[in-house]
């Protein structure tokens, strides 16, 4: 078996630090080359959002997040052991204004969140389960968790993507590199 190699900041104020990765297959770590490219497309629109990192994992999004500029990140993991270590590698923020971390299930979140919306809202959940699904419509009943020009992106496996209809927001594009698939979607303009 391949071992994994720990995450890493790739640029911003956090460039080239190291992240602790969760043993086994509990999460879904995004690599390097695809954190690159994902923060390549969206660019300067990480500039001082406010970021939300859905089923955070070991944190490497959000902790990208911020290192390029974002002013705030919501982290959201309920896994005891991917909470541990996202708890360790946040540790790499500094200052705690800049980032909140709840232990708590993503869905019921993003169903019941109501005190401020997000630029970018990042959603990779555990594989082959449908939860991107499940997500998304929870975040289509709950749209103002997503700012008017806000826009969400999921990461899955590319086996794992079909079709879906959301009244409050529209694919826009989708990259694939390898076994990993990027979905982007925002609100089409009203």
């Amino acid at each position: 078996m391949k071992k994994r190699t720990s995450p890493r900041i790739i640029a911003g104020k956090l460039k080239g630090a190291r992240l602790k990765s969760v043993p086994g297959n509990i999460t879904r770590p995004i690599t390097d080359r695809v954190k690159e490219n994902l923060f390549n497309i969206i660019g300067n629109e990480i500039y001082d959002c406010d970021f939300l990192d859905a089923f955070g994992g070991t944190g490497s999004v959000g902790i990208e997040a911020y290192s390029r500029g974002a002013s705030f990140v919501q982290f959201i993991e309920k896994n005891h052991k991917p909470f541990l270590i996202l708890q360790e590698n946040i540790k790499k923020i500094k200052d705690s204004s800049c980032y909140s971390l709840l232990k708590y299930d993503a869905l019921k979140f993003l169903r019941n969140y109501h005190e401020k919306s997000f630029d970018i809202v990042f959603i990779a959940p555990p594989q082959y389960k449908d939860l991107w699904k499940v997500s998304l419509i929870t975040i289509n009943s709950n749209e103002k968790i997503v700012k008017e020009t806000g826009s969400i992106i999921i990461q899955i496996d590319p086996i794992e993507y079909s079709n879906i209809y959301l009244a409050n927001f529209k694919e826009v594009e989708q990259r694939k590199y390898g076994n990993t698939l990027l979905i982007f979607l925002q609100k089409p303009i009203r």
